[in-house]
């Protein structure tokens, strides 16, 4: 679209101009052809629409409509145009203000456009992947930006901040979205392709339905909640209505597919053929329900319109009437063996219950499609109808089976039930048994019994006659029930009672457990289930349980008595050492060992008087197992050989475990006694020596196994003390503990295992004290031999100081030693060995002092007789 130029020559100033009437009309001229041409052109770009139904054709129109008002826009503004509306106004022409009306309208629709256009195109990336978007995951990662982008359009624009704007465009794309679903689902073939992908492009595309309302909610709540922003209230039926019809059948569709592929399809597969080895009868089974999607791969209107609402309805309704007796007529083929049952429930009543509850799930989809006009009366409603018969014929030939089995069944063992014995035993037998684990008594109350009471009461609630003997007994269950609760209760006490005892214990008990076995007898021999006298039974067992358990927990309290003095002796600590008397001053030797002896004797002191309560906790078990108080009852000869074996496993225990922590305690780098390092007849020893120590720890060793020649031994089947015995004149042995526990190898092991460390460190001690050697001429040498041989060569005095630097030098080395050295155990003191060296280099250092004084005063006569001499001499 062009503006005309005018041809008439425009040079001279404004107001010259529009003084001549001659330019002012040519002008006017102008001035209304190019109203007329641009009040057109709006009018025709205010009629255009966009052209097509989605929210790109919407950007191409602002952007059409922007081009050509620029266009217009820019030619307004040429000098020629500007010139003409400036003579014009100066000369007060009656046309100007028609077309300064035009023009301002024209900079408005410009200016519209063109901010539309900017705003628009922010959100053209978004729209053609809406549009053009391979997969419903690129429109699933696109609505939410989408959405955004609307938001800052809608507070930022001028002109799309408004519903009348904003809607429509909305619309556009809820109806882009609704055509990528129209364009992928298609029922004519969607049931014939992998049903996987199938339901994979179903539940895509109702996500992309649904994300459209949501992100539309989100947003819808973040302006709310921002409170600066106007809030969007737009026509939701323009906008989802479309939208969540079709998110509804892409439901359906899924759900369609889901129940062929999880509820047909997977059941009917070569398992199934394998196993009811029928494969005909599954391969019909998988054409009936290839048949089910039949009548919508052939719908003849638009599954997606609404309009069409009530005829997809029907055929869902009718697709579900199908699934439903299909479906339950396989429940109850393949479950005919083995149905499932509720909690509770017995075998049959409860697959009577499960038969009929399938029943009444056909009958009620039946009748409620009976309902729907027309549903039935169809040829596949009629077939429909026909599965219904048939499955309800055969559930009732199943019920009538079931019941008539448990019938007679029951009627034939239920008398013979009622005849069992209250109890059983685990093992019989008829002589004494003396073992706890030798006999468990069981209330033998049959399962199967309990179970006709159960069917009993549901095959009456479920309407069946039952027998009168049966009946009867389910009119007796609670009775049956205190019974089957008292005996077990009465049973556990007893065999909780025999499992606390040890098999000691249970031969003590033997007459006794036989006399409770006398009280059991009844129960197990005698007395049924339809007897009387069950009650008494019950309370004569507890009354006998009861005696025997307060037996047994006296004898338990004395057991507990016996054990906390075994512990005593067992925890008791033969090695006691003494502690440091000064800071690092440890015992000597000799004083520790005595030390360990005499603490050692105060403790075997009580450990023999906790071991001789011993036996009088075993007389209190006599008075109360057999009346008397001679600690030599046969009836406790094995409970005296059970604690005589106890008493030793405890002392060698005890033994094993002081030995283990005294050759822990040689080892362990904490010193426990000192020795020390002397000088004795030219040789450096320790004090007392090395066959000293070893011997009194030999003897330390030998003292803590004797300890067990304190524990006397028992006379042959009682808990008296062995008195001594005889062997020679004037001697006499006592049998103690002592020549068993001597020889055990563990004990053994240990003391030779602490005597070879004791010897080990000894001989570390006695390798660290050869490095003292290197002084040994200090003392092996004879000083007087060596100063008069020294004299006899008569040496300068440099040798002398030579020697003396000597001597001086090993006095101040000796000095710098370790006065203490650390032996694991041992702490070998060196103050006595460095005191002697000292000693022995200070001895030479005056033997050689006085060595030089007398050559030195030898010299000095010398010197003067000769001084003497010369004087006389030089007088004469």
């Amino acid at each position: 679209i062009k503006l005309e130029m005018p041809t008439i020559n425009l040079d001279r100033e404004v107001s010259a101009l529009a003084t001549v009437p001659e330019v002012v009309e040519a002008l006017e001229s102008y001035a209304m052809t190019w109203q007329k041409l641009i009040s057109t052109a709006l009018e025709e770009q205010l009629k255009k629409v966009p052209q097509g139904d989605g929210p790109l054709a919407e950007i191409n129109l602002w952007r059409e409509r922007n081009d050509t008002l620029s266009a217009l826009t820019e030619q307004t503004k040429l000098p020629e145009v500007q010139k003409v509306l400036a003579i014009l106004q100066e000369a007060e022409s009656e046309h100007t203000g028609d077309l300064q009306i035009v023009l301002r309208d024209l900079r408005k629709c410009h200016v519209e456009a063109m901010d539309n256009v900017k705003f628009l195109s922010t959100l053209e990336r978004h729209l053609k992947n809406l549009t053009y978007g391979t997969g419903f995951h690129v429109v699933l990662d696109t609505i939410p930006s989408l959405m955004n982008a609307l938001r800052m359009v809608w507070v930022i624009s001028r002109h799309y901040n408004k519903d009348e704007r904003m809607v429509p465009l909305m619309e556009r794309i809820a109806w882009e979205i609704s055509e990528r679903v129209y364009k992928v689902v298609d029922l004519h073939t969607l049931f014939k392709e992998d049903r996987a992908a199938a339901k994979k492009k179903i539940a895509g595309a109702k996500s992309t339905l649904e994300q459209w309302k949501e992100c539309y909610f989100a947003v819808r709540a973040q302006i709310e909640i921002s409170g600066r922003e106007q809030h969007w209230e737009f026509d939701r039926k323009r906008l989802f209505e479309k939208t969540d019809y079709m998110a509804s059948i892409c439901q359906d569709l899924y759900d369609i597919l889901q129940v062929i592929t999880e509820e047909f399809y997977n059941v009917f597969g070569p398992e199934l053929k394998a196993v009811t080895g029928d494969p005909k009868r599954v391969d019909d089974l998988v054409r009936a329900v290839n048949g089910l999607t039949s009548p919508m791969e052939e719908l003849t209107f638009d599954l997606f319109s609404i309009e069409n609402a009530h005829d997809w309805k029907l055929i869902m309704e009718e697709f579900k009437e199908e699934v439903s007796v299909e479906n339950v007529k396989q429940i109850f083929v393949q479950n005919l063996k083995d149905p499932p049952l509720y909690k509770n429930q017995p075998p049959v009543a409860g697959a009577i219950y499960w038969s009929r509850s399938l029943f009444y799930r056909i009958k009620h989809t039946i009748i409620r499609f009976q309902e729907v006009e027309g549903l039935l009366a169809s040829e596949r409603g009629k077939e429909v109808k026909q599965i219904y018969l048939q499955v309800a014929k055969r559930m009732k030939e199943y019920e009538d089976q079931k019941y008539n089995q448990w019938r007679d069944g029951t009627e034939q063992i239920l008398p013979l039930l009622l005849k069992n014995n209250l109890l059983t035993v685990s093992s019989v037998t008829e002589e004494p048994i003396t073992t706890k684990e030798s006999v468990r008594f069981i209330v033998n109350f049959s399962p199967v019994l309990q179970e006709i009471i159960i069917e009993t009461k549901y095959m009456e609630q479920l309407g069946f006659p039952v027998p009168e003997i049966a009946r009867y007994v389910a009119l007796q269950e609670d009775k049956y029930l205190r019974y089957t609760n008292g005996l077990k209760n009465m049973l556990d006490r007893y065999h909780k009672l025999m499992e606390t005892m040890n098999e000691a214990e249970t031969k003590l008990l033997d007459d006794h457990i036989q006399e409770l076995w006398r009280v059991f007898k009844s129960g197990h021999r005698r007395l049924k289930w339809n007897s009387l006298g069950i009650c008494d039974f019950i309370v004569r067992c507890t009354r006998a349980i009861r005696k025997f358990e307060s037996l047994v927990h006296q004898i338990h309290n004395n057991s507990e008595d016996i054990n906390n003095a075994l512990l005593f002796i067992e925890s008791t600590n033969l090695f006691k050492f003494p502690l440091s008397k000064n800071g690092d001053e440890l015992p000597k030797v000799k004083e520790f060992f005595e030390y360990v002896k005499c603490e050692r004797a105060k403790d075997v002191t009580h450990m023999v008087r906790k071991y001789s309560t011993i036996p009088q906790l075993l007389m209190k078990v006599e008075r109360r197992v057999a009346n008397t108080n001679s600690g030599k009852s046969p009836k406790l000869t094995s409970y005296y050989a059970y604690w005589e074996n106890r008493i030793y496993q405890v002392l060698t225990q005890l033994i094993v475990k002081n030995l283990k922590a005294f050759n822990a305690a040689v080892l362990a780098n904490v010193p426990l006694f000192q020795t020390e390092a002397i000088l004795s007849v030219s040789e450096i020893v320790l004090q007392p020596n090395a066959s000293e120590i070893d011997k009194m720890a030999v003897q330390c060793i030998r003292d803590c196994v004797e300890v067990t020649k304190h524990f006397v031994r028992w006379m042959h089947g009682t808990c008296i003390e062995c008195p001594p015995q005889p062997v020679e004149e004037d001697e006499v042995i006592t049998f103690s503990f002592y020549s068993d526990i001597s020889q055990n190898p563990l004990i053994i092991e240990q003391a030779v295992l602490i005597t070879q460390n004791v010897h080990k460190l000894l001989v570390s001690l006695s390798k660290y004290l050869k490095q003292w050697k290197r002084y040994q001429l200090l003392w092996k040498l004879d000083k007087g031999v060596a100063m008069e041989r020294l004299a006899a060569e008569k040496p300068a005095c440099i040798t002398f100081d030579e020697q003396l630097q000597f001597y001086m030098k090993v006095a101040q080395e000796v000095t710098q030693q370790p006065l203490i050295k650390d032996e694991r155990c041992i702490r070998l003191q060196l103050a006595p060995l460095v005191y002697t060296v000292q000693e022995n280099a200070r001895g030479w250092v005056i033997s050689l002092g006085k060595s030089l004084n007398e050559s030195a005063r030898e010299e000095l006569f010398s010197l003067r007789e000769e001084i003497q001499v010369g004087v006389f001499n030089s007088c004469c």
